[in-house]
């Protein structure tokens, strides 16, 4: 590990809620030399100045919904030698940025990612993937422990998913950050694709992780349902026109529209999107598609620095790290518990059992504590058996094993701080 001083950006459009929710995440790391950048529209620069420590975050005023262009005002306010991101609709673990920056101890990594837990805060959301000139990604094999560096190939990059990437500020400013032109979508494979182009060395870090809900948006439902698809098809035309041979272009379009049709009707058999979405949708993305074959590929400036000085957010790397375990009957008490505990300065994580076999999910509070639900006997690993036969205390300490490296949990003491 390292202790490199990092920035931190999350670019945040239209969710307030849930930037304070990922703030107050963000305040739990335990990386002792990190600042903390936002960058939002009114809304959400309003959310961020009612939090106790608003002084120390540096803020940005965006009001255009370009992801890309939101996140190079986060970069040109960096300060630090590295550059973490993370969604505005995701919580880091508390030993994220520690793993994550520790990975550029190696001096000729350049881009570092973690995994990426789902919105039940057990299974992943992405763990490990490579993504080629035509924007497919796939899965990469890796221990899923220990810290692998990799080097891409000119054809084939290694995907650095938005919500969960750093790098090293000093070549993504020589790289001009990340293409406006890609305003959400593909945005980051882009950038990994110009860092393969680089020959430059990332590393996937498994033990770096953050819960990413998935939140609704302008762009999708809660039921991550489409509501708008002209941006998606613009994007992957833009970044086939960068990347791709032309003769690959037309075959890709058909694949993609395709996909995007077997996609949509799957929401409109669920009923989260009814038939005539489904046409405008389509239209949509046909629409964006012919947009991106006209937009302009500027090339990408350097992005300077703005000349703001290390602005270090008061963290609490020995912070005290407790567990709080109860049967369903006390819940209320434990959750008291645990925000008293917050109060203290402590990370406080729940875990309330019922005798059942109920599948566990986990997620963060916004008054800033980890709850796991589930039965005793339920799973919380999903390709653990369906039922587990296990005492109350017992299954505390497995779960408390399951996630002790993730807050630094002392499980011989976790019966004892409930």
């Amino acid at each position: 590990m390292t202790d490199l001083p990092t920035s931190v950006v999350i670019a945040s459009h239209g969710r307030p809620g849930l930037l304070r929710r990922c703030l107050t995440g963000v305040s739990q790391l335990f990386h002792p030399d990190f600042e903390v950048i936002v960058v939002a529209d009114a809304a959400g620069l309003a959310a961020v100045a009612d939090l106790p420590f608003a002084d120390a975050i540096k803020q940005v005023r965006s009001d255009e919904e370009n992801l890309s262009a939101a996140r190079n005002l986060g970069i040109a306010e960096a300060a630090g030698e590295v550059v973490a991101f993370i969604d505005d609709d995701a919580v880091p673990e508390p030993t994220w940025l520690d793993r994550l920056s520790g990975a550029f101890a190696d001096a000729d990594v350049a881009a570092a990612t973690g995994f990426v837990r789902a919105r039940n805060g057990i299974s992943f959301q992405w763990q490990a993937e490579t993504v080629d000139r035509v924007g497919t990604s796939r899965p990469l094999p890796l221990d899923t422990a220990e810290p692998t560096v990799l080097t891409p190939r000119a054809d084939r990059a290694i995907k650095t998913p938005g919500t969960n990437m750093a790098f090293r500020r000093g070549l993504l400013a020589a790289l001009g950050g990340f293409d406006p032109a890609l305003r959400f979508y593909l945005d980051d494979a882009d950038l990994n694709m110009r860092l393969a182009e680089a020959g430059a060395l990332t590393a996937v870090v498994p033990l770096a992780q953050v819960h990413h809900a998935f939140a609704a948006s302008s762009r999708r439902s809660a039921a991550r349902a489409p509501r708008a698809l002209d941006q998606i098809g613009a994007s992957m035309a833009v970044y086939l026109r960068k990347h791709a041979p032309a003769g690959q272009h037309e075959l890709t379009r058909r694949s993609a529209l395709l996909d995007q049709r077997r996609r949509l009707l799957r929401h409109m058999q669920a009923g989260t999107l009814e038939p005539r979405d489904v046409r405008r949708l389509l239209r949509e993305f046909s629409d964006g598609w012919a947009q991106g074959m006209r937009r302009p590929l500027d090339p990408l400036p350097k992005i300077a620095r703005s000349g703001s000085d290390f602005r270090r957010f008061p963290s609490r790397p020995n912070a005290l790290s407790v567990l709080i375990p109860a049967r369903s009957l006390d819940a209320r008490y434990a959750l008291a518990e645990a925000q008293a505990r917050v109060a203290r300065g402590e990370v406080a994580t729940v875990i309330i059992l019922s005798r059942t076999a109920l599948y566990h999910r986990v997620t963060f509070d916004p008054e800033g504590y980890w709850v796991q639900r589930g039965g005793i006997w339920g799973r919380s690993d999903r390709a653990a058996p369906l039922i587990r036969p296990m005492r109350f205390a017992s299954r505390v300490q497995a779960e408390c094993r399951r996630v002790a490296a993730l807050r630094r949990l002392d499980c011989d003491a976790a019966l004892h701080n409930g």
